[in-house]
């Protein structure tokens, strides 16, 4: 019958096609577009991995100074050695070489609130605290003195909760984290240390105060700060802390490949393993 659909239903007309608009990704049989720019005529050799992946986010196109912002902050996530995330990803390329997605995949699965995970939960709590000190009818401090009287209220407000202060104290770098510094040192050369970096620093200053003790302000609580200062969103800060990441993986799995330990970690573990009664 003309015009019968499938299994005899009625033929649907193309104006009931439905439609999925996007800003990012299309392609037709002899172009792709993303952004709104022919990929391989306006972006391609023109374009930073780094820059694309923020102006993806926001649907912007970052200036060079965030660029560098943004960069510095990728280079500073990207390794820290034989984490538990590296580790992972050695681990499921021993069992599975075939499986290199896999073995990628193991290893960004383990960033969470202890590796990776503290950039966006610094990025988040510094967001938080902001936004309820101007909810509440204050202005942003302009001097340090303002600045630390808001950081010390708020790791004050977490002691009392009995909550951590994400981005303070690092179990290797105990004496200072040498790329926090440098972040600061960036952010300030382009004019993008805004509210977020200035609350950061003033809670390395006042901590000891309320905590009893000095910790340092670790790497990934300052790249949170940072990517916050950026104006991306909070909710996916994590996001860029596993695409700096991946890369790293990506680099120790090619080392694996090079010169392989997964076997010797795995057996090491398996040689030191004792049996016990079963129990708490």
């Amino acid at each position: 019958m003309a015009g019968a659909g499938p299994r005899g239903g009625a033929a649907v007309s193309d104006d009931t096609t439905p439609s999925y608009p996007t800003a990012l990704g299309a392609s037709t049989r002899d172009s792709i577009t993303l952004l709104g720019q022919d990929l391989a005529a306006d972006l391609m050799g023109k374009v930073g991995f780094g820059e694309l992946a923020f102006w993806l986010v926001t649907q912007r196109r970052p200036t060079p100074g965030e660029v560098r912002v943004l960069e510095s902050v990728l280079v500073a996530l990207a390794d820290h050695g034989f984490t538990p995330t590296a580790i992972a990803a050695r681990m499921t390329y021993l069992s599975a070489p075939d499986s290199l997605q896999g073995a990628l995949a193991a290893g960004l699965l383990g960033g969470g609130s202890r590796f990776l995970g503290v950039t966006e939960d610094c990025g988040t709590f510094l967001d938080g605290v902001l936004a309820a000190h101007v909810a509440a009818g204050g202005a942003l401090p302009t001097d340090e003195a303002g600045w630390e009287a808001l950081a010390l209220a708020a790791v004050r407000d977490a002691r009392a909760a009995k909550r951590f202060v994400p981005g303070l104290g690092h179990p290797v770098h105990k004496d200072g984290d040498p790329r926090t510094p440098r972040l600061f040192e960036i952010a300030r050369e382009e004019g993008l240390f805004g509210p977020h970096l200035s609350l950061f620093e003033a809670v390395g200053r006042v901590h000891e105060e309320v905590l009893g003790r000095w910790l340092p302000l670790n790497g990934a609580g300052v790249c949170g700060a940072a990517l916050a200062d950026l104006g991306l969103p909070v909710e996916l800060l994590r996001g860029f802390a596993l695409l700096a990441r991946t890369a790293g993986l990506l680099g120790q799995l090619a080392e694996e490949r090079r010169r392989p330990v997964g076997m010797d970690i795995y057996l090491h573990v398996e040689h030191g393993a004792t049996s016990v009664p079963p129990g708490p």
